[in-house]
């Protein structure tokens, strides 16, 4: 298996970007050992890629990014707003020279209608992201889709839900991006999702049933990795856990009980335990 462990950008910052906070999450991901780290893009895209790009070189560090859509861009109700700023991240992460997006591209995250996806919606959604993936296309850029749980989204909860979506769209450069966390509520099992993915899986966030450090919630880490093994995975294991120990992080996640590990702590013996996963499996 060829595999990149990365660290999410809100391993160790809140999800509001800043150049000061951006430049500390790089220079903390490099230090404790990761080989890439996962930029969320703010939806305002003040975003100064090229000197992000100067401090991921001067660091060692390849990068991933991600967009997760706000309320105003929720693809049903906004396409074209959608479309307009899927593309302008598309174009901040070529200028990283970043070759995969991934991230909620599907809805805005908080948005529902009080039912299921219906099927006009189902249509406007593969629209926009066949749209996306066209010009993604034309960047050498991968789309890579996360499904999320039912409290966040009524869209896509499943890896299931973003296959379908890729098949309608027969877009080449339209892959699965799963979390763990996601994963414990929605799926059955932490194997079949991996399994019915196979190649289209390209990213994967690696995260705690209750987002702590990993190997101490009810996440069944033997059957994921067992499935990433049997696919012979290649993409990127990117941590995604969150500590109360950054300020601010508490409100921007919901973290409403006290973490028994601060943020560093919390990625070296994350990573730690992931690269025992990896060797065992």
């Amino acid at each position: 298996m060829k595999i990149k462990f990365g660290a999410s950008l809100l391993s160790w910052i809140t999800p509001n970007w800043t150049p000061e906070s951006g430049y500390y999450a790089i220079q903390k991901t490099a230090q404790t050992g990761f080989d890439l780290i996962e930029i969320l893009l703010p939806n305002n895209m003040d975003f100064d890629a090229k000197t992000v790009k100067k401090q991921l070189q001067e660091n060692g560090l390849d990068v991933a990014c991600s967009l997760n859509l706000p309320k105003e861009a929720h693809i049903p109700f906004y396409p074209k707003e959608a479309l307009a700023l899927i593309c302008k991240a598309l174009e901040k992460t070529a200028a990283v020279e970043s070759v995969f997006l991934g991230g909620v591209l599907h809805s805005g995250i908080g948005v529902f209608t009080g039912n299921p996806a219906t099927t006009q919606e189902k249509e406007i959604v593969t629209n926009v992201l066949g749209e996306a993936a066209i010009y993604a296309n034309k960047l050498g850029i991968t789309i890579g889709i996360e499904p999320i749980n039912r409290y966040e989204s009524y869209v896509c909860n499943t890896a299931e839900n973003v296959l379908e979506i890729i098949q309608n769209t027969n877009a080449a450069n339209l892959a699965v991006h799963l979390d763990t966390f996601h994963m414990n509520i929605e799926e059955n099992n932490f194997h079949d999702p991996i399994i019915a993915s196979n190649k289209k899986l390209k990213h994967l966030h690696i995260t705690e049933s209750h987002r702590g450090m990993l190997g101490e919630g009810t996440v069944n880490w033997d059957e994921l990795f067992k499935a990433l093994n049997q696919i012979d995975y290649e993409g990127n294991l990117v941590l995604e856990n969150f500590s109360s120990s950054i300020v601010g992080m508490q409100q921007a996640v919901s973290l409403w009980q006290k973490s028994p590990h601060d943020a560093e702590e919390l990625a070296i013996g994350s990573l730690n335990f992931m690269k025992q996963k990896i060797a065992e499996y």
